[in-house]
């Protein structure tokens, strides 16, 4: 039907978006004060937060580099080597770029 799309069962017709099948939607993942995050940067930690399995916590100030973005469960969007601790996912609400 030109440039409509239109559902074989219900007859629903929409407008078909450009590139459709090509186009990815990447998701803009975001640190607690709102700047953009990207592979390989250095961030801090904004709070402190306990670790699973440890009897010490990692502390306000850490500074992690070389994040990795990914997609992960429950929100744990970074994927990184925290010194002291080893490899982690971190969520990106509680860390903060270093500009």
């Amino acid at each position: 039907m030109g440039s409509l799309l239109v559902c074989p069962e219900c007859a629903h017709e929409w407008q078909a978006a450009e590139d459709e099948s090509t186009a990815e939607v990447e998701k803009v993942i975001k640190d607690s004060v709102g700047n953009i995050l990207a592979d390989g940067d250095t961030v801090t930690i904004a709070k402190d937060l306990k670790v699973k399995g440890s009897s010490t916590a990692i502390k306000v100030g850490t500074k992690v580099r070389n994040i990795r973005l990914v997609n992960g469960a429950d929100g744990h969007d970074i994927d990184a080597k925290v010194d002291g601790f080893g490899p982690m996912m971190l969520k990106s609400s509680v860390v903060k770029k270093v500009l």
